[in-house]
């Protein structure tokens, strides 16, 4: 390290200690948890009367996205553990019974989508495609690489993947930054055709989706977005958002929440010139994956409304978030309501799971995963 005067050195070492405590502080929440599915405390979740929860698969490392492929398999993705699950039902009880890891040292895949008999894995940088997969759990195919030309960056590099009813493949790719102005592909939701592959703008000005899904009904994108970091514990609020065609720009970085303009990026700019939110979200409660409900197993009431997984927040002054929202919606795909779903993985100020992601099951239950508890919920509903 090259002299410097003793307060610099001071600095150089106070700012080098609370960047790695920072890091520290975020692998430990990611981390510290339950020895045993049997351990974690279910009966604090609180679910609207009627509703129950349980676990469907336990010891599911750092589980994230979650799809289902064509013969029943739930496929999992994962950020932190570099692996990619099979989560097998063999006795048909609804229940898993059997845990198959289908990839494994990859580089954060998060996102997993399925269609035409195999599973899409997102590795920060590149698409891999596993064919007839479902087929092969026990000795899966090597990988096809459908593209290997996104960003290679770890600030919001790992992505949600899908497939739109257009049969293309979205992609996010999050700033690489807290706030900037990134260029494209930076800080948009991306388009490809699998087949050629063709990559093309979508959508621009979101800082990072970690979730998005199609309405049954329009088959508009809706996605999740997570607000910027230092402008104060109520600031700014995170955004479920509606992109009901292509070309449309979110805000970012320049306004925030649909109207709060930008300390530095927003200076002079008329936040009216973008897509507001369908709804704002609580502030820094890490809205991750959503889902609209399509099932039939829940009352009529939730039919075509949203779920929402809040991963929780990180670095606000009470911690908030933790939890599965649910995002009331009218007939004209209008909110009407933002309300708690299932919430009690946040006791005071410890947490012992953070909900990652919503997947509406075959039977109509909904699946959650939890990256932090390593497992997969399934809440279901009784009439009482």
């Amino acid at each position: 390290m090259r002299d410097l005067h003793p307060k610099l050195l001071v600095r150089h070492f106070v700012s080098r200690f609370a960047f790695a405590a920072a890091v520290a502080a975020t692998l430990l929440l990611e981390q510290v948890q339950p020895c045993t599915a049997e351990d974690l405390p279910l009966d604090l979740i609180q679910l609207p009367p009627g509703f129950q929860i349980e676990i469907y698969a336990s010891g599911v490392a750092n589980a994230r996205a979650m799809t289902l492929g064509n013969k029943g398999s739930l496929f999992v993705g994962s950020r932190s553990a570099g692996n990619v699950y099979a989560l097998v039902d063999q006795n048909q009880d609804m229940l898993s019974d059997k845990i198959y890891v289908v990839a494994e040292g990859l580089h954060a895949p998060s996102g997993v989508a399925f269609k035409d008999d195999a599973l899409y894995v997102s590795a920060v940088d590149r698409i891999l495609r596993y064919d007839k997969i479902e087929s092969q759990l026990e000795n899966p195919p090597a990988p096809v690489t459908v593209t290997n030309k996104l960003p290679s960056n770890r600030h919001h590099g790992w992505k949600f993947i899908d497939f739109g009813p257009d049969e293309m493949l979205y992609v996010p790719v999050g700033a690489p930054c807290n706030v900037c102005l990134p260029s494209d592909p930076y800080g948009g939701i991306l388009r490809i055709d699998p087949n050629r592959p063709v990559i093309e703008m979508f959508a621009r000005g979101i800082r990072n989706s970690v979730g998005f899904a199609w309405h049954p009904e329009t088959g508009e994108l809706w996605f999740t977005d997570n607000g910027r970091d230092n402008l104060g514990d109520n600031l700014p609020p995170g955004e479920l958002n509606r992109a009901y065609k292509r070309g449309l720009h979110f805000g970012f970085p320049h306004c925030h929440g649909g109207d709060i303009p930008d300390p530095r990026f927003g200076k002079g700019v008329d936040c009216s010139n973008f897509e507001a939110p369908v709804q704002r979200l609580g502030p820094h409660v890490a809205p991750l994956g959503i889902t609209f409900y399509d099932g039939d197993m829940f009352p009529e009431e939730y039919i075509n409304q949203v779920f929402i997984a809040e991963h929780g927040s990180w670095n606000r002054t009470k911690k908030i978030g933790y939890r599965v929202s649910l995002v009331r919606l009218d007939k004209t795909g209008q909110a009407i309501s933002y309300e708690p779903f299932a919430e009690g993985w946040l006791q005071g100020q410890r947490a012992w799971g953070r909900p990652a992601d919503v997947l509406v099951a075959e039977d109509g239950s909904l699946l959650v995963s939890d990256d932090t508890a390593n497992v997969i919920y399934r809440i279901t509903y009784r009439e009482h």
